[in-house]
């Protein structure tokens, strides 16, 4: 090649570097959280609601009998002997459509909001000096308040369907119905609040139980991890709380939560059980009745133990159900980021 030749190349120009947005990389990262929170919580809730759902239909069941009338079962055991005599294994999973559908909603809901709540907590009321470390336990059982109470918002509905078609066929229901034919009937009766009935219930059972749900998995997963560090003393509190569990730690945490989150407002589930299992059409002097007069009738009837009727199964079926949650949950976090 000449000389003349070589002088006549032209290098390409360098392509400069397109300055990197840090909002627009926020906004992405918070997208993606927010997507995995949704598809991991929908996953974990399916498959721990398949896990407690006949145990939930006993519950229900238990919970709804008359007021004025003799009592259909005398207990869970006795309650699922006459279920499983009359309906068999498909009459325990009756209806349980409505619910997968709820748990997929509730447990995504109950993850997303409450890594929002954090979010918003140490955008606004956390010093910039601690924003960086994790949130206190008083601080986390707060956002999981505050997840429950949006949450009970969606899963009120929802709810009302389950109920509906979990109640025995010799009640209400002659025979077994759609989930579609109780949202209508439930409709052409009560417009379209008539699916909020009971969310005064959902509300209590949610914000507290979610409260005690969250609050307890961190407690125990905290000092899970701080026994398993108990011989070294280097480890920051942040890289500490970072620092995955084993399995059977995750689960032994969820099963904790579970038992935490049924126990201390049962009482409110019994009577938004008892609302959203009545007749669609029965209403009370032109209205139905509200959450305060059925637990008062409730409380004159059968007393503080009417109001925990079906609490022992709920806290066992609660246990194990919780602890697949929370294990899917983190491992679905671990293995896809």
């Amino acid at each position: 090649m000449t000389e003349s030749a070589e002088r006549q190349i032209i290098l390409p120009k360098a392509i400069p570097e397109t300055p990197t947005n840090p909002s627009l990389l926020l906004k992405s990262s918070q997208t993606t959280e927010a997507l995995k929170d949704i598809a991991f919580g929908s996953t974990a809730g399916i498959i721990g609601k398949f896990i407690e759902y006949p145990f939930d239909t006993v519950k229900v069941r238990l919970q709804s009998q008359p007021e004025n009338l003799p009592l259909r079962y005398s207990g869970p055991l006795d309650c699922f002997r006459q279920s499983f005599r009359s309906e068999g294994i498909p009459g325990l999973y009756r209806g349980i459509s409505a619910p997968l559908f709820g748990a997929a909603i509730e447990t995504s809901s109950l993850f997303f909001s409450y890594r929002v709540a954090q979010n918003v907590l140490q955008g606004f009321f956390i010093a910039n000096d601690k924003k960086d470390g994790p949130l206190s336990l008083s601080a986390l059982v707060a956002c999981g308040g505050a997840s429950g109470a949006f949450t009970s918002i969606l899963l009120t509905p929802i709810e009302l369907v389950k109920c509906q078609m979990q109640i025995p066929l010799s009640t209400t229901y002659q025979r077994a119905v759609s989930p579609l034919a109780i949202v209508a009937s439930v409709y052409r009766h009560h417009g379209l609040l008539g699916f909020w009935h009971g969310q005064l219930g959902t509300l209590i059972r949610e914000t507290g139980g979610s409260a005690a749900w969250f609050g307890s998995y961190e407690s125990v997963s905290a000092l899970l991890r701080v026994h398993a560090n108990s011989n070294s003393s280097s480890t920051s509190e942040q890289a500490l709380h970072a620092q995955p569990l084993p399995i059977w730690q995750q689960m032994l945490a969820g099963a904790t939560a579970g038992v935490s989150y049924n126990f201390v407002f049962y009482p409110a589930d019994t009577i938004k059980s008892r609302m959203q299992t009545e007749d669609v059409s029965a209403v009370l002097n032109g209205r139905r009745k509200t959450f305060w007069a059925v637990g008062k009738a409730l409380w004159r009837q059968q007393g503080l133990r009417g109001l925990y009727r079906g609490c022992g199964i709920t806290v066992a079926r609660s246990a194990p159900s919780s602890a697949f949650i929370f294990a899917v949950y983190e491992g679905l976090k671990g293995w896809f980021g």
